[in-house]
């Protein structure tokens, strides 16, 4: 079992979005691992294999139980039965208590059907009737990060005291990255201002929480709280 699960699209979209919430996570002494549903190998910048060697000293530094990659091709993330039942086999074999996953609305297909695989994968798991030949299991939460500037988010984790592990974590994905000496093309991701504008998500977030870093979750539906004096107490 494992209490945090994160789904990404691309190897590098959970640690932009929520790198410091995982490495806050795993501090406290929580289980995390990551699930990248492709290998990048699409990405305009660096290989399939380096981008591997990129994930891996990530999951290091964000102290990461397990990353697993599921080899889909990338640009090619589609909903289908059997790609959702992949989902079910790792929901079933490590059995988070928390999942989290794209938000849905994004222009990048990938991103968008992976938030919507993981969604129907996250309830399909807890049915009987598919079989895996694992004991069926449904996580009780699915949150969603990087969520599109119109949306409020449910809630927000401060992580002020790990940005710097996040940040780590990012440039661990060097060949993605601005690099002067590079000769590859330029992407999103390798413009001077990429991680500036990233730091700035970030910060607005925490002033939304009177703190200086912060990461924007939602949930569908209504948070249940058993003890109010103990959640609004803190600080």
């Amino acid at each position: 079992m494992i209490d945090i699960l994160a789904f990404g699209a691309h190897p590098d979209d959970v640690e932009l979005f929520a790198g410091g919430t995982m490495a806050k996570m795993a501090a406290l002494g929580y289980s995390t691992g990551v699930v990248d549903m492709t290998r990048g190998e699409l990405g305009t910048r660096g290989t399939p294999a380096l981008r591997r060697k990129e994930a891996r000293n990530a999951a290091e530094i964000l102290g990461l139980k397990i990353r697993k990659n599921l080899g889909l091709p990338d640009g090619e993330v589609t909903l289908t039965p059997a790609t959702r039942l992949k989902l079910i086999r790792v929901l079933r074999e490590y059995r988070p208590r928390i999942v989290l996953t794209h938000y849905w609305d994004d222009r990048h297909p990938d991103h968008a059907n992976t938030s919507r695989l993981v969604a129907e994968a996250v309830h399909h798991s807890g049915l009987a009737k598919i079989k895996t030949g694992q004991p069926r299991y449904r996580p009780p939460v699915l949150l969603f990060f990087k969520l599109p500037a119109n949306v409020t988010p449910t809630f927000v984790v401060d992580i002020s005291d790990y940005t710097e592990r996040r940040e780590a974590a990012i440039h661990a994905y060097q060949s993605q990255l601005f690099d002067p000496e590079s000769r590859e093309p330029s992407t999103v991701l390798s413009h001077p201002d990429f991680l500036s504008n990233i730091d700035a998500i970030h910060s607005y977030y925490g002033t939304l929480i009177g703190k200086r870093k912060g990461e924007a979750f939602f949930f569908k539906g209504v948070l249940e709280i058993q003890d109010i004096a103990a959640h609004f107490g803190k600080g």
